[in-house]
């Protein structure tokens, strides 16, 4: 693998890295940039651990070469907010204290936003359905669940 030089914009800032095309955008997230919300999970885009937004849609970061996502806007859960304040979504999964473990919580946060993007009032079964690829172990879904109907109820 030979190394180049990589421009990238991730949370609104512009980047430039050093690392072998096929390098996962994950690593070079978390390894390059410090992130710390895009999670090592499965590595084979199985767990949702991993998600950020690519031009607005959820990915799994774990498969997408860090050369694909050249001139792209990426978002990450830091990023998710505006203006030093967190996005609604991470406001209710405060409020209804969604998080166990938490490892879990940016990639489904990260899915959720991307959902409510394009569907701002999704049926509870299309938000269970969107979430199909985050997998959370301690078991809080409910409170999840909860959280996203937070959001949608609060959407005018």
């Amino acid at each position: 693998m030979s190394k180049r030089s990589v421009r990238i914009v991730v949370n609104g800032r512009r980047h430039e890295v050093v690392a072998a095309p096929e390098t996962p955008l994950l690593t070079v997230l978390r390894n390059e940039l410090e992130l710390n919300s895009p999670r090592f999970g499965c590595g084979l885009g199985r767990c949702g651990a991993c998600t950020v937004h690519v031009n607005g849609a959820a990915v799994l970061s774990c498969t997408i070469p860090v050369a694909d996502a050249v001139d792209a806007e990426i978002t990450t859960l830091e990023g998710l907010g505006r203006d030093g304040d967190f996005h609604p979504l991470q406001h209710a999964f405060l409020n209804e204290q969604a998080a166990q473990c938490g490892y879990c919580i940016p990639g489904i946060i990260m899915t959720a936003a991307a959902l409510l993007a394009t569907t701002p009032r999704p049926s509870e079964a299309e938000v269970r359905a969107a979430l199909a690829g985050n997998l959370c172990r301690c078991g809080t879904h409910v409170r999840i669940l909860r959280a996203i109907a937070r959001v949608v109820e609060a959407t005018p």
